[in-house]
């Protein structure tokens, strides 16, 4: 990710006061509530149960904890204490600049606020950024790492920026395949793709392979009801069962822990094949260097944040 301000690219951060999200009532029933805490220099992102003993109660946020499910990302500590979908928040924590906070829940559900990321990036934004003393790393791409699930397949190219593009091939013939890229510059991720949606949620959702369904393992094609055609125009964008998609995967590979430089493409991903992607870049390590933000600058000879300013080539 790469951002507008020089320090926050530069260097750790969290968060400069603590914000909490209420929950709301959806469908029926009570959301769950959320409160983000700011932590120490390099503890990173961990998920805290407060209806658990406190000394079972943290879950870190890693790809190690991280397990695929029917309806998204599960992260499991030691003790098996879980937390459900943390897709959305941990899109919002990596595109807004956060290395190290706690984030608090009363359950192992976490809010689907709109259906986006983008109620808790403002929610962020309004509690500011606050930067640490402590460089940033980066995964630097050398070399290519690929994975492969049937027709589903994720790989990560050299590339001098950070860019993330998303296929779709829906299996109905109704839907038209959709494709997005994105360089992952910070006013990039709020602009276009926290906003996204889960079409699943608004009835525009189809099937899971690819058009608006749960993130999770591949499966079968579910039955198109016609009526829910029309909803579609309720979509903040044409191609948001895409944008949603790749705000997922973004949130799958914040669990890396570093931010990766390179090209992401993934074609019909889901949560399994993008894990799948996160541990194979750990088994090549002779693949990346990790690199401080700082020297990535120094080795184009150019202010990454010279980047981030709002530019045609980013659609």
């Amino acid at each position: 990710m790469i951002f507008s301000s020089t320090t926050i690219s530069r260097y750790h951060c969290t968060l400069r006061e603590p914000v909490h999200y209420p929950g709301t009532a959806r469908r029926g029933a009570n959301e769950p509530s959320l409160t983000l805490l700011p932590a120490e220099p390099g503890s990173g992102i961990s998920f805290r149960r407060s209806d658990i003993e406190p000394q079972r109660a943290l879950i870190r946020a890693s790809w190690r904890n991280a397990i695929p499910t029917e309806f998204g990302t599960m992260l499991v500590n030691d003790a098996g204490i879980p937390v459900n979908r943390v897709e959305l928040v941990m899109a919002a924590v990596r595109g807004c600049g956060i290395d190290n906070l706690i984030i608090e829940t009363g359950g192992s559900g976490l809010p689907e606020f709109d259906g986006s990321a983008a109620p808790l990036v403002a929610l962020i934004n309004r509690a500011g950024v606050a930067p640490q003393n402590l460089s940033r790393p980066a995964i630097w791409i050398e070399r290519t790492i690929e994975v492969r699930r049937g027709d589903s397949y994720a790989m990560v190219n050299p590339a001098d920026l950070p860019r993330i593009t998303v296929n779709l091939e829906p299996a109905h013939p109704l839907f038209e395949s959709q494709c997005v890229s994105r360089e992952m510059v910070d006013h990039v991720f709020a602009r276009d793709i926290a906003p996204a949606r889960n079409p699943a949620l608004f009835g525009a959702g189809i099937d899971a392979t690819g058009i608006g369904a749960p993130m999770g393992p591949q499966s079968e094609p579910r039955a198109i009801d016609s009526s829910v055609l029309p909803r579609q125009a309720r979509l903040r964008f044409d191609d948001e069962p895409a944008r949603y998609r790749l705000l997922e995967s973004y949130g799958i590979l914040a669990l890396a822990g570093d931010p990766i430089f390179g090209h992401v493409f993934a074609n019909r991903p889901t949560a399994d094949l993008m894990h799948a992607l996160v541990r194979e870049i750990y088994q090549h390590r002779h693949y990346w260097t990790r690199l401080s933000y700082e020297s990535i600058e120094h080795r184009f000879d150019r202010d990454l944040t010279s980047l981030s300013a709002p530019s045609t080539r980013l659609h």
